[in-house]
């Protein structure tokens, strides 16, 4: 004879009656086959926040095995782009339909680019965090996807500090040659007494985060890396070489950067392109001299965009 299973989410009703804003599950674990712009389709590692609202009071809870079902089929059946995260997010609400009018996914991973060394033509594995982010409230829909990108910042005020104690030290070298040789000055600046002093510089992290409209269809990941490393112009290297590390010195010193000069480096680029419904940017200097970060926040600055 058989029984059938108890349903408490069914069949019972909340112990105290009100509405919840999300309800859902966190750092779900799958695999996600992912579509970026300009690049092959790619299996990613992905973890997964799936979240409805509890908009009647009286419910005793949602049906969270229907959002992970909803998930499971895209990882094994389907391909993450535009269309399909708005597909996912009706279905979070249809099949919560008595329960719930809001729905909201979130997708963190980490996404790899092949990127060459400066000099040498030497390629490696570069590891970008993405976080994309999709919400359809009462029928308004967001999607948003945010990249992280690690560079090198050398500070302006240190590179000067350290250029007047090499001019100090040449001063100091050569005050009593009656002329000054060529090949004597080439030679000592080649020594430790010749550059007394370098800047401090540090890794740093840009982190850019767009609205996406329905223009778009691939996800943007590598065009948005590709902006930020080429305004930035000292993205942190893969495989390096001796002339790849030299060529990082001198981009460093060419590109001397507190996180103000970085940010409106990638608010300008960021203004220029019109592929973005609005943007909101975060510049990260993990300093080497203080034990605190310097950092630097701006926006699009569009009436009920983004907030700093």
């Amino acid at each position: 004879m058989s029984t059938a299973m108890p349903d408490i989410a069914n069949h019972t009703t909340a112990q105290t009656e009100g509405t919840l804003d999300w309800v859902g599950m966190s750092n779900i674990e799958m695999p996600i086959m992912l579509a970026s712009k300009g690049e092959s389709e790619r299996m990613v590692s992905a973890f997964v926040d799936a979240f409805v609202n509890l908009k009647e009071p009286q419910a005793k809870g949602i049906h969270m095995s229907r959002l992970y079902l909803l998930l499971d089929e895209l990882s094994n059946n389907g391909v993450l782009n535009y269309q399909s995260l708005v597909t996912l997010l009706n279905g979070f609400i249809s099949s919560h339909h008595d329960l719930s009018d809001n729905a909201k996914v979130e997708f963190k991973f980490d996404y790899h680019l092949r990127r060459k060394s400066l000099i040498s033509g030497k390629q490696g594995w570069k590891a970008y965090p993405v976080t994309l982010t999709g919400r359809l409230n009462r029928g308004v829909l967001t999607i948003e996807l945010k990249v992280d990108v690690r560079y090198s910042s050398t500070c302006p005020c240190s590179a000067a500090l350290a250029r007047q104690l090499i001019q100090r030290a040449f001063k100091e070298n050569f005050t009593n040659a009656d002329a000054v040789n060529l090949n004597d000055v080439h030679d000592w600046l080649g020594t430790t007494d010749g550059i007394v002093a370098t800047p401090h510089s540090q890794r740093s992290v840009a982190e850019v985060k767009v609205k996406l409209g329905e223009n778009i269809q691939e996800l943007p990941i590598t065009d948005i890396v590709n902006a930020i490393e080429g305004a930035l112009k000292t993205p942190v290297q893969a495989a390096v070489k001796r002339e790849d590390e030299q060529e990082f010195a001198r981009l460093n010193g060419q590109n001397l950067m507190f996180c103000e000069d970085a940010a409106r480096r990638l608010q300008h680029i960021m203004l220029t392109n019109t592929d973005y419904d609005d943007f909101w940017l975060k510049i990260n200097h993990l300093e080497s001299l203080h034990a605190h970060d310097a950092v630097s926040v701006t926006t699009k600055g569009i009436v009920g965009g983004y907030q700093p």
